[in-house]
């Protein structure tokens, strides 16, 4: 806010208003002054904290009855770690869709993975497929935020994609971050049919 000065031509000394008469006559100019000056205090005195939401809201995706059932049980509280790792990733949700790309400038699919897992010291190879052999296979209904969850997009047995479980929802939908070609870093669903049908398998690398 940029601040306005006051000279005695702005408010000449006819316009002099007598406030309180024990107290004496005030100008026009200090009177303004005085004025602008309780409200700022007012304002400041008066405002609240913002209250900033940590978790990230993702929309639930109701599979249809053609589809696998690829639904997780874990209910527990994540660790530290993985809340760390969830945070990382988050914080590159809407950056673009680039081959190769493992900066906020743009991502493949696993490039957004290597880049989550290094911030929090954790090394994996760079490509997807190479990805998919470190840590251990496990069922999906063992599913839990921070694991790796492996598709086949161009249909197949072969990994071409990687996206890390970023929360199960309450009636088991497990829920993914990745890097689409399409939106670039977004959440999705094993409830959709696309993403359903490409499943291969899960892994745990924490």
């Amino acid at each position: 806010m940029g601040v306005i000065e006051f000279t005695d031509e702005t408010f000449p000394q006819r316009n002099k208003i007598s406030i309180f008469g024990k107290i004496g006559f005030l100008t026009m100019k200090n009177y303004f002054i005085m004025a602008i000056s309780a409200m700022i205090l007012v304002s400041c005195g008066t405002s609240r904290n913002v209250v900033v939401k940590r978790e990230m809201p993702t929309k639930t995706v109701k599979r249809v009855d053609n589809l696998k059932v690829l639904e997780s049980n874990y209910s527990g509280k994540n660790s530290a770690l993985v809340t760390e790792l969830i945070k990382d990733a988050q914080k590159y949700l809407g950056a673009p869709y680039k081959y190769a790309g493992n900066t906020s400038a743009g991502f493949d699919c696993s490039g957004l993975v290597t880049k989550v897992f290094d911030e929090n010291k954790f090394q994996l190879p760079r490509r997807s497929e190479d990805q998919s052999k470190k840590g251990v296979e496990i069922k999906i209904k063992e599913a839990k935020p921070g694991d790796l969850v492996f598709f086949a997009t161009a249909g197949g047995s072969r990994v071409s994609h990687v996206g890390i479980v970023h929360d199960i929802g309450r009636d088991g939908e497990v829920k993914f971050i990745h890097s689409s070609t399409s939106k670039g870093v977004i959440i999705s669903s094993l409830n959709e049919k696309y993403w359903n049908n490409a499943y291969l398998f899960a892994r745990r690398i924490l």
